[in-house]
Order: C-alpha cells, then structure tokens, then sequence
C-alpha cells in the first residue's frame, strides 16, 4: 500500500503565526475528531501495519534453543556456550599410563594422545603462520583501511555541506518567492473576506425582507 505522498503547502513567511490559544484550539479539534473515527491501520494512505515481531519468525531453531538456556540459566552472564571445545588446543600433558592396562588399552591412550598433539601442533603452526603475516602486512593493510575511510569519511562530509548549501539556498528562494507573492495573497484574502461580508449582509437583508413580506401577508388575510 502506498504511503502518504500529498505535500501540503506552507507560507511561514505570509502567514502569521497562530495564537497557542488558537494552536490549542486547533488541536482540540483535531483530537475529538479523531476520537470519533478510528484510525484505519489498513488505510490505502497509511503506511501497511508493522507485524509483531516473533522469535520464530526471525531465530533458527538453534538459536531459539541458545536462548531459552541463557534465559533459563540463574546467571546469564557467565552461562558460556560449550559448542567449540577448546581444550583440544592446550598444552597436552604426558598420558598416564595404567599398570593393570592391556597393550591394546595403552596403544588407544597414545594413539588419542597423539591426535591430539597432532591437532595442537596444527594449530599453533597456523597461528604462528598468521601472527607472522600480521606483523609483516598487519600495519600497511591497516593503514590502507584507514586511509580508505578517510576518503569516504571526507566524500560524505563534502556531500553533507553541498546538501545544506543546497537546502539554504533552496529555503532563500522559498522566502523571496512569498514575499513577492504576499501582497497579492494579502490582498486577496481581504477581497475575500469583503466578499464573504457582502454575501452575509445580502442573507441578512434577505431574510429581513422575507420576514416583512411574511407580516404584509399576515395582515393583508
């Protein structure tokens, strides 16, 4: 549905200002008749109704889960999500061999054991890889990003004043544009209302002469 789109002229600059009892007034108006009929959420001028937001309707399930057990946890703040498990990446400790243990039970320590320094290995060989290309690229490519936000930061401000100048030079040409059309509005606002006073008096005189030509009758019977 289309949105109000009907711009309704103002004259601040012919116009006086009103009164706050008159603005008051006004108003008053305003709201008693919109008490009386109720505003039409599904209005072909208005724009469409904000639905009710839901959670279903935005969260995966998974998040939904997520939520109902931080909201279900006495203390939210310090309830951590378990999903990564980060000990596979510690610093490993010699495995512990049992006495009573069978070969075959010792060779699944070791082999477990191994897996998981191959996994620490791993990592920290790729973190050591991306340290060392921060520290050789990190401070350039950081510069180059500020550099880049720089210039954006200076193109939006560059906009931001040619659209003000705009805005002022456009509010000039509004106020130079009434005030050049004030005297003829102000003067047909007055012919108006002479108009509206003769049309007033010539009901007066009407209804007068109703009323005499209605005695005549009265007593001529």
């Amino acid at each position: 549905m289309p949105s109000i789109t009907t711009v309704h002229e103002s004259l601040p600059y012919v116009d006086e200002e009103p009164t706050p009892a008159a603005r008051e007034a006004a108003l008053a108006l305003i709201s008693a008749e919109r008490s009386l009929v109720p505003d039409d959420p599904h209005h072909a001028l208005l724009p469409p109704p904000v639905p009710e937001i839901t959670s279903s309707r935005y969260l995966t399930p998974l998040l939904q889960s997520e939520l109902s057990r931080l909201a279900s946890s006495p203390d939210p703040s310090k309830s951590k999500l378990s999903a990564l498990d980060l000990s596979r990446y510690e610093a490993l400790e010699p495995p512990t061999l049992p006495a009573n243990s069978t070969p075959s039970e010792k060779l699944a320590i070791l082999s477990e054991a191994l897996s998981r320094a191959y996994t620490l290995n791993a990592y920290l060989s790729q973190r050591r890889q991306h340290l060392a290309l921060l520290d050789s690229y990190g401070k350039n490519a950081w510069l180059i990003s500020n550099w880049h936000l720089e210039g954006e930061l200076k193109s939006l401000e560059k906009e931001l004043s040619e659209t003000k100048r705009a805005i002022d030079v456009l509010t000039l040409q509004r106020k130079s544009a009434q005030d050049e059309a004030g005297p003829e509005i102000l003067g047909l606002e007055d012919t108006w209302k002479k108009a509206v006073g003769r049309v007033l008096e010539t009901e007066a005189a009407t209804e007068e002469l109703r009323r005499q030509v209605l005695e005549a009758r009265r007593r001529a019977a």
